[in-house]
């Protein structure tokens, strides 16, 4: 036995690299399914596809840069998004569906839509959840927590149009949704959008737990 084979056995890392790229995004979707982004560390993905973290780093780099592969998209969402972030507030439904419709509209649209249709078929929405709620909208939060309180609801409600536009269109297929010009389904959505960020909410129950 090799010294790299003894060394490999002592730590739980994989001998050579055949499958190691495939255990750590399978450990990464479980993980952040499970626990969420914030929750879920580089630590922990490694030791679920018994390797080391520096493996983990080699293939993905940053933890976000895994999370953006295990959810097969080609860009980081956050980079995408960062414009959307400076958005003044009255402004935000058109800039925040215009960027999200864009990145389903990038040539990597079948890999994205391929990891929806399983989430849903499995019963499972944790990757969709984390990734609409803790990684694209989570930013937002604070500007649109007005009042006091309704900022993760505000965010859910946004998070139920565009669930629904991805599977309408790219899942479902619908028309004539599925052909509209992205840009005329953004103008068109944008508004409701809008309404859920920054609009009148009644949410005295929702606060009050009544």
């Amino acid at each position: 036995m090799t010294t790299e084979s003894r060394d490999a056995r002592r730590s739980g890392r994989r001998p050579g690299n055949s499958g190691t790229r495939e255990a750590i995004l399978g450990s990464a979707r479980e993980l952040f399914a499970a626990n969420g982004f914030d929750k879920t560390t580089v630590r922990a993905v490694a030791a679920r596809a018994r390797v080391d973290s520096a493996l983990v780093h080699h293939y993905f780099g940053t933890k976000m840069e895994l999370f953006t592969a295990s959810i097969a998209l080609p860009v980081d969402p956050r980079e995408v998004l960062a414009p959307v972030y400076e958005t003044p507030v009255e402004e935000l439904g058109h800039a925040l569906v215009s960027a999200l419709i864009g990145v389903w509209e990038s040539p990597h649209r079948d890999a994205a839509v391929a990891m929806f249709r399983a989430q849903i078929a499995g019963g499972d929405s944790g990757l969709i959840r984390t990734f609409l709620l803790e990684v694209a909208l989570e930013p937002l939060l604070d500007r649109i927590d007005r009042p006091e309180g309704t900022g993760r609801l505000r965010a859910e409600l946004v998070a139920t149009q565009m669930t629904g536009v991805m599977l309408v269109r790219y899942i479902l297929r619908f028309e004539p949704l599925a052909s509209l010009p992205p840009e005329q389904l953004a103008l068109i959505i944008a508004p409701t959008v809008q309404r859920y960020l920054t609009g009148e909410l009644t949410t005295a129950q929702v606060r009050d737990g009544r």
